[in-house]
Parts: structure tokens; sequence; C-alpha cells
């Protein structure tokens, strides 16, 4: 298993920089090859303090996510925003832009399983 803080990944085999470590604690629960050529599978638990939101960014393929703890506002790119509490799932297609904001009380958890390009970072900050 990886942790994925500020400070990085704790061992040399790191996956690329994603951009949302400085404001999420982020933990690699597993990672494995795909069926579909070129794509990976990574599931991570991510946990957002409260009042604090990841930034608008996207990833190179689907996040199928479900809310572990606490209530955490989803925004997309479309318009639409969704409060998903604990025990509700998410999907964002790959590329959309999304930012997940933790509305409180509490730190807001999730996990998410991601398939994704291999080698490409998880996430990507956008403007």
């Amino acid at each position: 298993m990886r942790q994925h803080r500020s400070a990085g990944w704790t061992d040399a085999a790191a996956p690329p920089e994603d951009g949302l470590s400085t404001v999420l604690t982020r933990t690699e629960v597993q990672r494995a090859a795909s069926s579909v050529p070129g794509r990976e599978f990574v599931q991570v638990r991510t946990e957002i303090p409260e009042g604090v939101a990841s930034g608008w960014h996207v990833h190179p393929g689907e996040e199928v996510g479900y809310i572990v703890a606490g209530t955490v506002e989803l925004q997309l790119e479309t318009g639409e925003v969704l409060l998903l509490h604990a025990g509700d799932g998410f999907l964002v297609r790959p590329g959309m832009a999304h930012n997940a904001r933790d509305v409180g009380p509490g730190t807001g958890q999730m996990l998410s399983t991601y398939l994704v390009a291999v080698g490409e970072p998880l996430s990507t900050l956008v403007g």
C-alpha cells in the first residue's frame, strides 16, 4: 500500500505526481492491470478536510466513487452539482473537469476506483 500526501509517495516506484497531493490525503489501496489494453485499475481512499476543495481537475479515465463518511459537494463542468452523503455513489467520466468540496461537519472520506491510462498522472489540475 502506498500513501499519497503532500510529501509524496512512500516508495521509489512512484507514479507521476498529480497536483492534488497538497490539499488532500490520499491512500492508494490497490493498483492492478485491467483487461483493457493500456489501462489499469487504481483504488484510492481520499480524505478531504472540512471546508477544503480539491480544486478543478480531470482524470485520464473513469472514476467510480463511494462516500464513506461526511458530506461532499461534487461540481461537474456541465454545471451539475451533486450533494453526496455517506453511502452515496458517483461516477465521473474521463476528462470531465470536476471539483469536490467537503461541506462538513468533519472530514469527508471517499473511496474511488479509477480505470486510467497506465503511466499518466491520476489527476491533473485544470484552470
